[in-house]
Protein backbone atom coordinates (compact mmCIF):
# COMPACT_ATOMS: atom_id res chain seq x y z
CA UNK A 1 0.00 0.00 0.00
CA UNK A 2 2.92 2.32 0.83
CA UNK A 3 5.04 1.33 -2.03
CA UNK A 4 3.43 3.72 -4.86
CA UNK A 5 3.52 7.08 -2.42
CA UNK A 6 7.28 6.81 -1.40
CA UNK A 7 9.17 4.63 -3.45
CA UNK A 8 9.32 6.98 -6.41
CA UNK A 9 10.23 9.99 -4.13
CA UNK A 10 13.20 8.14 -2.28
CA UNK A 11 14.74 6.71 -6.20
CA UNK A 12 14.17 10.17 -7.20
CA UNK A 13 16.36 11.65 -4.03
CA UNK A 14 19.07 8.74 -4.56
CA UNK A 15 19.54 9.33 -8.17
CA UNK A 16 19.96 13.32 -7.22
CA UNK A 17 22.28 12.31 -4.94
CA UNK A 18 24.49 10.42 -7.21
CA UNK A 19 24.51 12.69 -10.05
CA UNK A 20 25.74 15.32 -7.15
CA UNK A 21 28.62 13.09 -5.68
CA UNK A 22 29.44 12.17 -9.42
CA UNK A 23 29.91 16.03 -10.62
CA UNK A 24 31.30 16.56 -7.12
CA UNK A 25 34.33 14.40 -8.03
CA UNK A 26 35.00 14.92 -11.63
CA UNK A 27 34.31 18.90 -11.88
CA UNK A 28 38.05 20.86 -10.82
CA UNK A 29 38.22 22.83 -8.31
CA UNK A 30 37.06 26.78 -8.97
CA UNK A 31 40.00 29.04 -9.51
CA UNK A 32 39.96 31.84 -7.12
CA UNK A 33 38.62 35.51 -7.74
CA UNK A 34 41.35 37.06 -9.57
CA UNK A 35 40.35 40.56 -7.45
CA UNK A 36 38.60 41.06 -4.45
CA UNK A 37 37.26 43.83 -1.79
CA UNK A 38 38.18 44.81 1.53
CA UNK A 39 36.69 47.83 3.01
CA UNK A 40 37.23 49.56 5.36
CA UNK A 41 35.78 52.14 7.83
CA UNK A 42 32.34 51.41 6.95
CA UNK A 43 30.05 48.05 7.72
CA UNK A 44 26.68 46.41 7.38
CA UNK A 45 24.36 46.99 4.61
CA UNK A 46 26.51 50.22 3.66
CA UNK A 47 29.32 48.42 3.08
CA UNK A 48 27.78 45.57 0.98
CA UNK A 49 26.32 48.20 -1.32
CA UNK A 50 29.66 50.22 -1.90
CA UNK A 51 30.84 46.54 -2.54
CA UNK A 52 28.40 45.73 -4.90
CA UNK A 53 29.07 48.98 -6.74
CA UNK A 54 32.59 47.25 -7.68
CA UNK A 55 32.16 45.75 -10.58
CA UNK A 56 35.47 44.22 -11.70
CA UNK A 57 35.59 44.37 -15.30
CA UNK A 58 35.94 40.99 -17.84
CA UNK A 59 39.06 41.20 -19.59
CA UNK A 60 41.17 41.95 -16.08
CA UNK A 61 42.16 37.77 -16.93
CA UNK A 62 43.94 36.75 -19.75
CA UNK A 63 44.87 33.26 -20.55
CA UNK A 64 44.71 32.76 -16.76
CA UNK A 65 47.11 35.63 -16.20
CA UNK A 66 45.60 39.31 -14.19
CA UNK A 67 45.86 42.25 -17.15
CA UNK A 68 48.38 44.70 -15.58
CA UNK A 69 47.51 47.53 -17.66
CA UNK A 70 43.45 46.52 -16.69
CA UNK A 71 43.93 45.87 -13.54
CA UNK A 72 45.85 49.55 -12.47
CA UNK A 73 43.15 51.02 -15.04
CA UNK A 74 40.18 49.63 -12.55
CA UNK A 75 42.48 50.59 -9.60
CA UNK A 76 42.69 53.94 -10.32
CA UNK A 77 38.78 54.46 -10.87
CA UNK A 78 38.01 53.08 -7.62
CA UNK A 79 37.88 56.11 -5.75
CA UNK A 80 35.55 57.66 -8.10
CA UNK A 81 33.24 55.27 -8.39
CA UNK A 82 32.72 55.14 -4.62
CA UNK A 83 32.47 58.89 -4.04
CA UNK A 84 29.51 58.50 -6.41
CA UNK A 85 28.15 55.89 -4.75
CA UNK A 86 28.53 57.20 -1.03
CA UNK A 87 26.18 60.70 -1.86
CA UNK A 88 22.75 58.89 -1.57
CA UNK A 89 23.73 58.07 1.79
CA UNK A 90 24.78 61.33 2.86
CA UNK A 91 28.70 61.38 2.41
CA UNK A 92 29.88 63.88 -0.43
CA UNK A 93 33.34 64.49 1.01
CA UNK A 94 35.03 61.29 1.77
CA UNK A 95 38.63 60.38 1.80
CA UNK A 96 39.67 56.73 0.43
CA UNK A 97 42.71 55.30 0.06
CA UNK A 98 43.78 52.17 -1.54
CA UNK A 99 46.61 50.05 -1.70
CA UNK A 100 46.97 46.55 -4.08
CA UNK A 101 48.36 43.51 -2.50
CA UNK A 102 49.29 39.97 -4.77
CA UNK A 103 48.64 37.03 -3.70
CA UNK A 104 49.65 34.87 -6.87
CA UNK A 105 50.10 35.45 -10.05
CA UNK A 106 46.29 35.39 -10.60
CA UNK A 107 45.17 37.19 -7.97
CA UNK A 108 44.65 40.13 -6.03
CA UNK A 109 43.03 41.96 -3.04
CA UNK A 110 42.42 45.58 -2.77
CA UNK A 111 42.20 46.97 0.45
CA UNK A 112 40.26 50.04 0.47
CA UNK A 113 39.95 52.73 3.38
CA UNK A 114 37.18 55.36 4.02
CA UNK A 115 36.71 58.00 5.91
CA UNK A 116 33.26 59.09 5.25
CA UNK A 117 33.56 62.92 6.81
CA UNK A 118 30.24 65.29 7.35
CA UNK A 119 27.69 63.80 6.44
CA UNK A 120 25.14 66.44 4.75
CA UNK A 121 21.62 66.75 7.48
CA UNK A 122 18.54 68.53 6.33
CA UNK A 123 18.55 71.76 7.38
CA UNK A 124 14.82 72.47 5.77
CA UNK A 125 12.78 70.03 5.14
CA UNK A 126 9.62 71.91 3.47
CA UNK A 127 6.44 69.40 2.33
CA UNK A 128 2.97 70.72 0.58
CA UNK A 129 -0.16 70.16 -0.52
CA UNK A 130 -1.93 72.52 -3.56
CA UNK A 131 -4.90 71.51 -5.12
CA UNK A 132 -8.75 69.75 -3.65
CA UNK A 133 -7.22 67.60 -1.32
CA UNK A 134 -5.17 70.41 0.28
CA UNK A 135 -7.28 70.41 3.22
CA UNK A 136 -8.18 67.00 3.61
CA UNK A 137 -7.07 66.71 6.87
CA UNK A 138 -6.35 62.39 6.11
CA UNK A 139 -3.99 63.44 3.60
CA UNK A 140 -2.25 66.16 5.51
CA UNK A 141 -1.43 63.94 8.27
CA UNK A 142 0.64 61.88 5.64
CA UNK A 143 3.31 64.40 5.71
CA UNK A 144 4.44 63.48 8.88
CA UNK A 145 5.02 60.40 7.70
CA UNK A 146 7.57 61.51 5.44
CA UNK A 147 10.74 59.66 6.38
CA UNK A 148 13.46 62.40 6.66
CA UNK A 149 12.71 64.96 8.80
CA UNK A 150 14.98 68.11 9.66
CA UNK A 151 17.98 67.32 11.12
CA UNK A 152 18.55 63.75 10.08
CA UNK A 153 21.24 62.70 7.19
CA UNK A 154 20.39 63.41 3.61
CA UNK A 155 19.23 59.77 2.59
CA UNK A 156 18.62 60.12 -1.19
CA UNK A 157 17.36 56.07 -1.02
CA UNK A 158 14.80 57.60 1.90
CA UNK A 159 13.98 60.39 -0.03
CA UNK A 160 12.44 58.91 -3.09
CA UNK A 161 11.01 56.16 -1.31
CA UNK A 162 9.14 58.90 0.81
CA UNK A 163 8.18 61.03 -2.48
CA UNK A 164 6.95 57.96 -3.76
CA UNK A 165 4.59 56.50 -1.17
CA UNK A 166 3.17 59.95 -0.29
CA UNK A 167 1.95 60.56 -4.08
CA UNK A 168 0.96 56.80 -3.92
CA UNK A 169 -1.27 57.30 -0.71
CA UNK A 170 -2.44 60.37 -2.10
CA UNK A 171 -3.70 58.45 -5.62
CA UNK A 172 -5.28 55.90 -3.29
CA UNK A 173 -7.42 58.43 -1.63
CA UNK A 174 -8.88 59.31 -4.90
CA UNK A 175 -6.53 61.97 -6.46
CA UNK A 176 -5.42 60.18 -9.54
CA UNK A 177 -3.61 63.14 -11.34
CA UNK A 178 -1.50 63.65 -7.87
CA UNK A 179 1.86 64.63 -9.22
CA UNK A 180 4.96 67.04 -7.69
CA UNK A 181 5.05 70.52 -9.50
CA UNK A 182 8.06 71.07 -7.14
CA UNK A 183 10.51 68.48 -6.01
CA UNK A 184 14.28 69.84 -5.37
CA UNK A 185 16.82 69.16 -2.88
CA UNK A 186 19.30 71.67 -2.78
CA UNK A 187 22.89 70.80 -1.38
CA UNK A 188 25.18 73.22 -0.03
CA UNK A 189 28.72 70.99 0.17
CA UNK A 190 30.72 73.33 2.13
CA UNK A 191 28.77 74.03 5.22
CA UNK A 192 27.24 70.49 5.00
CA UNK A 193 23.40 70.78 4.57
CA UNK A 194 20.54 70.34 2.43
CA UNK A 195 17.49 71.37 1.95
CA UNK A 196 14.46 69.71 0.53
CA UNK A 197 11.34 71.58 -0.85
CA UNK A 198 8.38 69.12 -2.68
CA UNK A 199 4.99 70.21 -3.62
CA UNK A 200 2.33 67.75 -4.70
CA UNK A 201 -0.51 68.96 -6.10
CA UNK A 202 -3.67 66.55 -5.81
CA UNK A 203 -5.95 67.81 -8.68
CA UNK A 204 -9.66 66.40 -8.03
CA UNK A 205 -10.87 63.69 -6.01
CA UNK A 206 -12.28 60.95 -8.13
CA UNK A 207 -15.13 58.60 -7.24
CA UNK A 208 -16.76 55.40 -8.53
CA UNK A 209 -19.66 55.96 -11.12
CA UNK A 210 -22.01 53.79 -13.06
CA UNK A 211 -20.68 50.28 -13.09
CA UNK A 212 -21.86 47.98 -15.64
CA UNK A 213 -21.84 44.35 -16.68
CA UNK A 214 -21.28 42.64 -19.59
CA UNK A 215 -20.45 38.86 -20.89
CA UNK A 216 -22.69 37.09 -18.26
CA UNK A 217 -26.30 37.95 -19.15
CA UNK A 218 -27.34 34.50 -17.54
CA UNK A 219 -26.38 35.78 -14.75
CA UNK A 220 -28.86 38.29 -12.65
CA UNK A 221 -27.23 41.56 -12.14
CA UNK A 222 -28.18 41.75 -8.66
CA UNK A 223 -26.19 38.35 -8.25
CA UNK A 224 -23.30 39.82 -9.69
CA UNK A 225 -23.33 43.08 -7.76
CA UNK A 226 -22.40 41.22 -4.61
CA UNK A 227 -18.70 40.78 -5.76
CA UNK A 228 -18.43 44.17 -6.33
CA UNK A 229 -16.12 45.52 -2.64
CA UNK A 230 -17.65 49.17 -3.40
CA UNK A 231 -20.28 50.60 -4.50
CA UNK A 232 -21.20 54.34 -6.83
CA UNK A 233 -19.94 57.12 -5.08
CA UNK A 234 -17.19 55.33 -2.97
CA UNK A 235 -14.14 56.91 -3.44
CA UNK A 236 -12.24 55.52 -6.26
CA UNK A 237 -9.46 52.97 -5.66
CA UNK A 238 -7.48 50.60 -7.58
CA UNK A 239 -7.00 48.31 -4.53
CA UNK A 240 -10.68 48.37 -4.25
CA UNK A 241 -11.05 47.34 -7.68
CA UNK A 242 -8.53 44.30 -6.86
CA UNK A 243 -10.82 43.28 -4.10
CA UNK A 244 -13.07 42.94 -6.62
CA UNK A 245 -11.30 40.77 -9.03
CA UNK A 246 -10.49 38.80 -6.28
CA UNK A 247 -14.11 38.35 -5.53
CA UNK A 248 -14.93 37.20 -8.75
CA UNK A 249 -11.93 34.72 -9.05
CA UNK A 250 -13.10 32.75 -5.73
CA UNK A 251 -16.72 32.82 -6.94
CA UNK A 252 -14.69 29.95 -9.50
CA UNK A 253 -17.97 30.69 -12.14
CA UNK A 254 -15.60 32.94 -14.41
CA UNK A 255 -12.88 31.95 -17.15
CA UNK A 256 -11.59 35.52 -18.10
CA UNK A 257 -12.23 38.58 -15.62
CA UNK A 258 -11.46 42.40 -16.32
CA UNK A 259 -12.63 45.56 -14.76
CA UNK A 260 -12.09 48.62 -16.99
CA UNK A 261 -12.59 51.78 -15.39
CA UNK A 262 -12.90 54.27 -18.36
CA UNK A 263 -11.45 58.07 -17.43
CA UNK A 264 -12.21 58.90 -20.89
CA UNK A 265 -15.66 58.88 -19.44
CA UNK A 266 -15.83 60.84 -16.29
CA UNK A 267 -18.42 63.03 -15.53
CA UNK A 268 -18.55 65.03 -12.42
CA UNK A 269 -15.36 63.27 -11.44
CA UNK A 270 -16.75 60.31 -11.49
CA UNK A 271 -15.38 57.13 -13.42
CA UNK A 272 -17.63 54.73 -14.63
CA UNK A 273 -16.69 51.21 -14.14
CA UNK A 274 -17.01 48.28 -16.81
CA UNK A 275 -17.28 44.53 -15.29
CA UNK A 276 -16.16 42.34 -18.60
CA UNK A 277 -16.83 38.36 -17.47
CA UNK A 278 -16.30 35.28 -19.74
CA UNK A 279 -18.31 32.57 -17.49
CA UNK A 280 -17.09 29.29 -16.98
CA UNK A 281 -19.71 25.98 -17.99
CA UNK A 282 -21.93 25.62 -15.00
CA UNK A 283 -22.44 22.27 -14.45
CA UNK A 284 -19.33 20.10 -13.05
CA UNK A 285 -18.83 17.13 -12.04
CA UNK A 286 -15.78 16.08 -9.41
CA UNK A 287 -14.89 12.66 -8.22
CA UNK A 288 -12.39 12.04 -5.79
CA UNK A 289 -10.51 9.43 -3.41
CA UNK A 290 -9.01 8.94 -0.30
CA UNK A 291 -8.18 6.11 2.27
CA UNK A 292 -7.92 6.90 6.22
CA UNK A 293 -7.86 4.29 9.23
CA UNK A 294 -10.92 5.51 10.35
CA UNK A 295 -12.75 5.58 7.42
CA UNK A 296 -11.17 2.53 4.46
CA UNK A 297 -11.00 3.10 1.43
CA UNK A 298 -13.32 6.08 0.52
CA UNK A 299 -14.45 7.88 -2.55
CA UNK A 300 -16.87 10.65 -3.61
CA UNK A 301 -18.77 11.81 -6.57
CA UNK A 302 -20.12 15.40 -6.53
CA UNK A 303 -22.41 17.02 -9.06
CA UNK A 304 -22.64 20.80 -9.27
CA UNK A 305 -25.05 23.29 -11.12
CA UNK A 306 -23.74 26.89 -10.54
CA UNK A 307 -26.70 29.05 -11.80
CA UNK A 308 -30.28 27.08 -11.17
CA UNK A 309 -32.87 29.08 -12.77
CA UNK A 310 -30.36 31.54 -14.00
CA UNK A 311 -30.72 33.21 -10.67
CA UNK A 312 -27.13 32.24 -9.54
CA UNK A 313 -28.62 29.48 -7.30
CA UNK A 314 -26.34 26.57 -6.36
CA UNK A 315 -27.29 23.10 -6.55
CA UNK A 316 -25.03 20.65 -5.13
CA UNK A 317 -25.26 16.36 -5.30
CA UNK A 318 -22.78 14.66 -3.28
CA UNK A 319 -22.53 10.80 -3.21
CA UNK A 320 -19.26 10.05 -0.69
CA UNK A 321 -18.55 5.92 -0.12
CA UNK A 322 -16.04 4.54 2.33
CA UNK A 323 -15.98 1.08 4.03
CA UNK A 324 -17.79 2.49 7.72
CA UNK A 325 -18.97 5.46 6.31
CA UNK A 326 -21.75 5.95 3.11
CA UNK A 327 -23.91 9.09 2.80
CA UNK A 328 -25.87 10.68 -0.27
CA UNK A 329 -26.44 14.46 0.53
CA UNK A 330 -28.40 17.46 -1.67
CA UNK A 331 -28.29 20.95 -0.85
CA UNK A 332 -29.98 24.16 -2.72
CA UNK A 333 -27.80 27.03 -2.19
CA UNK A 334 -29.73 30.50 -2.25
CA UNK A 335 -27.02 33.56 -2.10
CA UNK A 336 -28.32 36.76 -0.15
CA UNK A 337 -28.06 39.96 -2.62
CA UNK A 338 -26.68 42.04 -0.15
CA UNK A 339 -23.55 40.12 1.60
CA UNK A 340 -21.02 37.86 -0.71
CA UNK A 341 -20.93 34.77 1.26
CA UNK A 342 -24.37 34.60 3.11
CA UNK A 343 -27.05 32.26 1.47
CA UNK A 344 -29.57 30.59 2.87
CA UNK A 345 -29.61 26.81 2.40
CA UNK A 346 -31.72 23.56 2.18
CA UNK A 347 -30.25 20.11 2.80
CA UNK A 348 -31.51 16.75 2.82
CA UNK A 349 -29.23 13.27 3.02
CA UNK A 350 -28.88 9.92 3.79
CA UNK A 351 -26.34 8.52 5.76
CA UNK A 352 -25.30 5.49 7.25
CA UNK A 353 -22.51 4.42 9.72
CA UNK A 354 -21.73 0.73 11.18
CA UNK A 355 -17.95 0.86 13.53
CA UNK A 356 -17.69 -1.05 16.55
CA UNK A 357 -19.04 1.34 19.57
CA UNK A 358 -22.15 1.56 17.10
CA UNK A 359 -24.49 1.41 13.68
CA UNK A 360 -26.68 4.38 12.76
CA UNK A 361 -29.29 4.84 9.75
CA UNK A 362 -30.21 8.68 9.47
CA UNK A 363 -32.30 10.35 7.39
CA UNK A 364 -31.67 14.12 7.82
CA UNK A 365 -33.71 17.87 6.21
CA UNK A 366 -32.17 21.18 7.56
CA UNK A 367 -32.91 24.90 6.74
CA UNK A 368 -29.75 27.07 7.27
CA UNK A 369 -29.48 30.96 6.97
CA UNK A 370 -25.71 31.07 6.75
CA UNK A 371 -23.93 34.87 7.54
CA UNK A 372 -20.78 36.03 6.19
CA UNK A 373 -19.03 38.26 8.93
CA UNK A 374 -16.10 38.86 7.00
CA UNK A 375 -12.38 38.29 7.56
CA UNK A 376 -12.96 34.29 8.00
CA UNK A 377 -15.93 34.96 10.28
CA UNK A 378 -18.85 32.77 9.80
CA UNK A 379 -22.12 32.42 11.54
CA UNK A 380 -25.14 30.36 10.65
CA UNK A 381 -28.85 29.37 12.23
CA UNK A 382 -30.50 26.28 11.70
CA UNK A 383 -33.37 23.95 12.30
CA UNK A 384 -32.95 20.24 11.88
CA UNK A 385 -35.16 17.41 10.94
CA UNK A 386 -33.77 13.75 11.33
CA UNK A 387 -35.30 10.25 11.54
CA UNK A 388 -32.58 7.80 12.99
CA UNK A 389 -32.22 4.04 13.80
CA UNK A 390 -29.56 3.60 15.80
CA UNK A 391 -28.24 0.45 17.67
CA UNK A 392 -25.63 1.51 20.50
CA UNK A 393 -24.67 -1.54 22.68
CA UNK A 394 -27.78 -4.45 23.27
CA UNK A 395 -30.03 -1.15 22.42
CA UNK A 396 -31.77 -0.62 19.30
CA UNK A 397 -34.05 2.32 18.65
CA UNK A 398 -35.73 4.93 16.51
CA UNK A 399 -35.28 8.81 17.22
CA UNK A 400 -37.43 11.57 15.59
CA UNK A 401 -36.03 14.97 16.30
CA UNK A 402 -36.35 18.38 15.82
CA UNK A 403 -33.30 20.34 16.56
CA UNK A 404 -32.89 24.30 16.23
CA UNK A 405 -28.97 25.48 16.49
CA UNK A 406 -26.26 28.26 16.01
CA UNK A 407 -23.01 28.01 14.69
CA UNK A 408 -20.31 30.84 14.87
CA UNK A 409 -16.59 29.77 13.17
CA UNK A 410 -13.19 32.01 12.34
CA UNK A 411 -10.81 30.27 9.78
CA UNK A 412 -7.67 32.06 9.26
CA UNK A 413 -5.31 29.60 7.42
CA UNK A 414 -3.88 31.32 4.30
CA UNK A 415 -2.35 27.89 2.53
CA UNK A 416 -4.87 25.13 2.32
CA UNK A 417 -2.16 22.67 1.05
CA UNK A 418 0.37 23.19 3.40
CA UNK A 419 -0.17 25.44 6.15
CA UNK A 420 2.49 27.21 8.39
CA UNK A 421 0.65 29.67 10.03
CA UNK A 422 -3.33 30.18 11.08
CA UNK A 423 -5.75 29.32 13.46
CA UNK A 424 -9.87 28.53 13.50
CA UNK A 425 -12.22 28.23 16.21
CA UNK A 426 -16.19 27.01 16.16
CA UNK A 427 -18.89 27.15 18.74
CA UNK A 428 -21.86 25.79 18.05
CA UNK A 429 -25.30 25.35 20.54
CA UNK A 430 -28.13 22.89 19.95
CA UNK A 431 -31.10 21.57 21.61
CA UNK A 432 -34.29 19.74 21.46
CA UNK A 433 -37.60 19.45 23.45
CA UNK A 434 -41.02 17.40 23.73
CA UNK A 435 -42.46 20.66 22.58
CA UNK A 436 -41.04 21.06 19.57
CA UNK A 437 -41.97 17.55 18.51
CA UNK A 438 -38.82 15.72 19.60
CA UNK A 439 -38.63 12.01 21.17
CA UNK A 440 -36.31 13.58 23.72
CA UNK A 441 -34.91 17.17 25.31
CA UNK A 442 -31.30 17.61 25.27
CA UNK A 443 -29.16 20.79 25.39
CA UNK A 444 -25.59 20.55 23.67
CA UNK A 445 -22.43 22.73 23.45
CA UNK A 446 -19.51 22.54 21.07
CA UNK A 447 -16.21 23.91 21.02
CA UNK A 448 -13.48 23.55 18.97
CA UNK A 449 -10.06 25.00 18.22
CA UNK A 450 -7.32 24.67 16.57
CA UNK A 451 -3.47 27.06 16.17
CA UNK A 452 -0.40 27.05 14.03
CA UNK A 453 2.29 28.48 14.82
CA UNK A 454 6.35 28.44 13.53
CA UNK A 455 9.17 27.99 15.48
CA UNK A 456 12.52 28.52 13.92
CA UNK A 457 14.75 25.69 12.55
CA UNK A 458 11.87 24.88 9.75
CA UNK A 459 9.21 23.70 12.89
CA UNK A 460 5.70 24.33 13.58
CA UNK A 461 4.18 23.70 16.42
CA UNK A 462 0.45 22.43 16.16
CA UNK A 463 -2.41 22.17 19.11
CA UNK A 464 -5.81 21.71 19.18
CA UNK A 465 -9.36 21.32 21.51
CA UNK A 466 -12.38 19.98 21.27
CA UNK A 467 -14.72 20.05 24.18
CA UNK A 468 -18.66 19.42 24.02
CA UNK A 469 -21.19 19.22 27.22
CA UNK A 470 -24.44 17.98 26.87
CA UNK A 471 -27.77 18.25 29.55
CA UNK A 472 -31.31 16.10 28.90
CA UNK A 473 -34.36 15.82 30.82
CA UNK A 474 -34.76 12.47 29.98
CA UNK A 475 -33.13 9.06 30.45
CA UNK A 476 -29.28 9.00 28.16
CA UNK A 477 -30.42 5.74 26.45
CA UNK A 478 -32.86 8.09 25.04
CA UNK A 479 -30.14 9.95 23.04
CA UNK A 480 -28.94 8.54 19.73
CA UNK A 481 -26.24 7.79 18.85
CA UNK A 482 -25.69 10.52 16.25
CA UNK A 483 -25.98 13.05 19.51
CA UNK A 484 -23.67 10.89 22.10
CA UNK A 485 -20.15 11.37 22.31
CA UNK A 486 -17.08 9.08 21.36
CA UNK A 487 -13.38 9.50 21.20
CA UNK A 488 -10.26 7.37 19.36
CA UNK A 489 -8.81 7.75 15.95
CA UNK A 490 -7.09 9.62 13.27
CA UNK A 491 -8.85 13.27 14.44
CA UNK A 492 -8.73 12.40 17.71
CA UNK A 493 -6.72 10.45 20.36
CA UNK A 494 -4.41 8.41 18.26
CA UNK A 495 -3.06 4.93 19.36
CA UNK A 496 -6.87 3.89 19.56
CA UNK A 497 -9.33 2.60 16.91
CA UNK A 498 -11.92 5.08 15.46
CA UNK A 499 -15.04 5.78 17.88
CA UNK A 500 -13.72 3.16 20.44
CA UNK A 501 -13.70 5.37 23.57
CA UNK A 502 -16.49 6.61 25.84
CA UNK A 503 -18.44 5.33 29.03
CA UNK A 504 -19.29 1.19 28.57
CA UNK A 505 -22.31 -0.44 29.34
CA UNK A 506 -22.68 -3.70 31.72
CA UNK A 507 -21.49 -5.76 28.83
CA UNK A 508 -18.35 -3.78 28.42
CA UNK A 509 -19.63 -2.66 25.00
CA UNK A 510 -18.58 1.41 24.64
CA UNK A 511 -22.23 3.29 24.50
CA UNK A 512 -20.94 6.93 23.86
CA UNK A 513 -21.12 9.58 26.26
CA UNK A 514 -23.03 13.09 27.30
CA UNK A 515 -19.64 14.84 27.31
CA UNK A 516 -16.46 14.85 25.28
CA UNK A 517 -12.71 16.33 25.81
CA UNK A 518 -9.69 15.77 23.63
CA UNK A 519 -6.82 18.13 23.25
CA UNK A 520 -3.34 17.28 20.87
CA UNK A 521 0.04 18.95 20.83
CA UNK A 522 2.20 18.10 17.67
CA UNK A 523 5.27 19.65 16.97
CA UNK A 524 6.66 19.08 13.02
CA UNK A 525 9.91 19.75 11.30
CA UNK A 526 9.71 20.74 7.63
CA UNK A 527 11.93 18.41 5.33
CA UNK A 528 12.16 20.31 2.04
CA UNK A 529 8.75 21.59 0.52
CA UNK A 530 6.75 18.55 0.43
CA UNK A 531 7.82 16.89 3.85
CA UNK A 532 7.81 16.66 7.56
CA UNK A 533 8.07 14.53 10.04
CA UNK A 534 6.30 15.25 13.52
CA UNK A 535 6.15 14.09 17.20
CA UNK A 536 2.57 14.20 18.61
CA UNK A 537 0.32 13.54 21.60
CA UNK A 538 -3.20 13.38 22.16
CA UNK A 539 -5.13 13.34 25.22
CA UNK A 540 -9.01 12.88 25.76
CA UNK A 541 -12.20 10.86 26.01
CA UNK A 542 -15.94 11.04 26.02
CA UNK A 543 -17.57 10.49 29.70
CA UNK A 544 -20.44 11.17 31.36
CA UNK A 545 -19.44 12.88 35.04
CA UNK A 546 -16.19 15.53 35.12
CA UNK A 547 -15.41 14.31 38.27
CA UNK A 548 -14.37 10.65 36.57
CA UNK A 549 -13.34 11.48 33.03
CA UNK A 550 -10.90 9.07 32.78
CA UNK A 551 -8.73 10.73 30.09
CA UNK A 552 -6.58 8.29 28.11
CA UNK A 553 -3.11 9.19 26.23
CA UNK A 554 -1.61 8.88 23.07
CA UNK A 555 1.75 9.74 21.74
CA UNK A 556 3.78 8.69 18.72
CA UNK A 557 5.51 9.70 15.68
CA UNK A 558 4.49 10.48 12.00
CA UNK A 559 5.28 11.24 8.38
CA UNK A 560 3.84 14.03 6.24
CA UNK A 561 3.86 13.65 2.41
CA UNK A 562 1.61 17.23 1.24
CA UNK A 563 0.20 16.70 -2.26
CA UNK A 564 -2.48 19.22 -3.97
CA UNK A 565 -5.04 16.43 -3.53
CA UNK A 566 -4.16 16.74 0.44
CA UNK A 567 -1.71 15.36 2.61
CA UNK A 568 -0.24 11.70 3.26
CA UNK A 569 -0.27 11.27 6.75
CA UNK A 570 1.20 8.15 8.50
CA UNK A 571 1.34 8.12 12.19
CA UNK A 572 2.71 5.12 14.74
CA UNK A 573 1.41 5.85 17.95
CA UNK A 574 1.66 3.96 21.51
CA UNK A 575 -1.46 4.05 23.95
CA UNK A 576 -0.04 5.53 27.45
CA UNK A 577 -1.52 4.86 31.32
CA UNK A 578 -3.29 1.66 30.09
CA UNK A 579 -2.85 -2.46 31.03
CA UNK A 580 -1.34 -3.90 27.83
CA UNK A 581 -0.55 -0.75 26.09
CA UNK A 582 -0.04 -1.30 22.53
CA UNK A 583 0.90 0.70 18.90
CA UNK A 584 -1.56 1.80 16.46
CA UNK A 585 -0.94 3.00 12.50
CA UNK A 586 -2.58 5.34 11.21
CA UNK A 587 -2.96 6.02 7.78
CA UNK A 588 -4.69 8.60 5.76
CA UNK A 589 -4.52 9.59 1.89
CA UNK A 590 -6.30 13.36 0.95
CA UNK A 591 -9.06 15.06 2.71
CA UNK A 592 -11.09 13.75 5.07
CA UNK A 593 -14.84 14.13 5.03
Amino acid sequence: MLAPVFIPDVLRTVGLLLILALLAVSCPVLAAEPLRFEIEGVDGKLQKDLNDSLVVPPGLLRNDEIDQRWLQRFVDQVPTTLRKALQPFGYYRPTIETELKEIDAASYVLIIRIERGSAIRLKSLQLDLAGSGAQYDKLKSLLAEFPLQQGDVLHQGLYEGGKAALKRKAQDLGYLDADYVVHEIRIDVDRATAAIELLLQTGPRYRFGEVTFSGADQYPESFLRRYLFFDSGDVFSYARLGETQLNLLDADRFEEIRLIPDRAMVVAEQIPVEVALTPAPTKRLRPGIGYGTDTGARFSLQFDHLNMVERGHHLTLQLNLSQVRQSAVASYTMPVTKNLNSANVLRAGYEREEVDSFDTEKLTVEVERMQDFGRGRKGSLYVQFFQEKYTVGDVTDIARMIVPGVRYSRRRYRDLVRPRKGHQYSLEMRGAHQWLGSDTGLFQVLAAGNLLKPLPGRLTLFTRVEGAFTAQNEPFADIPASLRFFAGGDQSVRGYAYQSLGPEDDDGEVIGGKHQLVGSIELERALGEKWGVALFYDVGNAFNDFNSMDLQQGAGLGIRRYTPIGPVRVDLARQFGVNNPGFRVHFSIGFGW
